[in-house]
């Protein structure tokens, strides 16, 4: 029977991630090609003409920049100690369970699959804490970027100055990008948790999670928003969308 328990891990548990690998191709397809029908892309607008219009007139809105910026990055900073703490708490399991003679986790506690091979139950510990592990890494990356941003945003400009808007407006969207790339690999990282518990919560987080981010990266656009389409066309030529 054990070899069943560890198809039924096999079968469930590769399709619910593949599910959500396919979801963030199909957003950076739509990213790239329609920018401003998606959260990213239009977000991503606004904070190239945000940076602008301060850097114009940095003498009275320089406490909001400071504000702004502040919040980015403690927003940035609760996801990587998010990321830090399940890590450490996820290592912390992983090491006792070894330990004690290599005990493995209560039968009763799993959902169906395999919990007596040991191959298998390191990947299901080894994978969620790999994934933490790199939104901890993208965390960094962002408060390191944000934190440029905060000194370079209030730079008055002068005309030898190196400093312009668009080098703000790109160490920005670095900072950005890092943090939305943190917080979907937290995300992922909740299926995999669940994985712990057996295959099944895997396939009902996996299904339950996608809705939700489609709903949150994707402009529902209604009827009279229709009208607007020439309006947008008009803003992508005049804009140019970069991510990187």
């Amino acid at each position: 029977m054990a070899w069943k328990k560890i198809y039924l891990d096999l079968a469930l548990v590769p399709p619910s991630l593949f599910l959500l690998v396919l979801y963030h191709i199909f957003l950076c397809y739509k990213i790239k090609k329609t920018p401003l029908q998606t959260i990213t892309g239009v977000n991503s607008v606004g904070r190239r003409l945000w940076v602008e219009t301060l850097i114009e007139d940095t003498d009275k809105k320089n406490i909001l920049a400071v504000q702004t910026m502040r919040n980015m990055i403690m927003q940035s900073t609760l996801v990587g100690t998010i990321s830090a703490l399940l890590s450490t708490g996820l290592a912390a399991v992983m090491s006792s369970t070894y330990s004690l003679n290599k005990q493995q986790p209560a039968e009763n506690t799993i959902l169906f699959g395999a919990h007596h091979n040991e191959l298998l139950v390191a990947v299901k510990y080894a994978t969620p804490l790999m994934f933490l592990l790199l939104s901890f890494f993208c965390s960094s990356l962002s408060i390191r970027f944000l934190n440029q941003v905060g000194f370079l945003i209030n730079v008055p400009l002068h005309e030898p100055c190196l400093i312009s808007s668009e080098y703000v407006s790109q160490l920005l969207e670095k900072g950005c990008v890092f943090n939305i790339i943190a917080t979907r690999i937290l995300y992922i990282a909740c299926p995999l948790l669940m994985w712990i518990l057996g295959p099944f919560p895997v396939l009902l987080c996996s299904l339950a999670l996608l809705p939700v981010l489609y709903n949150l990266d994707f402009l529902l656009i209604s009827k009279q928003g229709k009208s607007a389409g020439n309006m947008v066309e008009d803003v992508k030529t005049k804009l140019c969308y970069r991510i990187l």
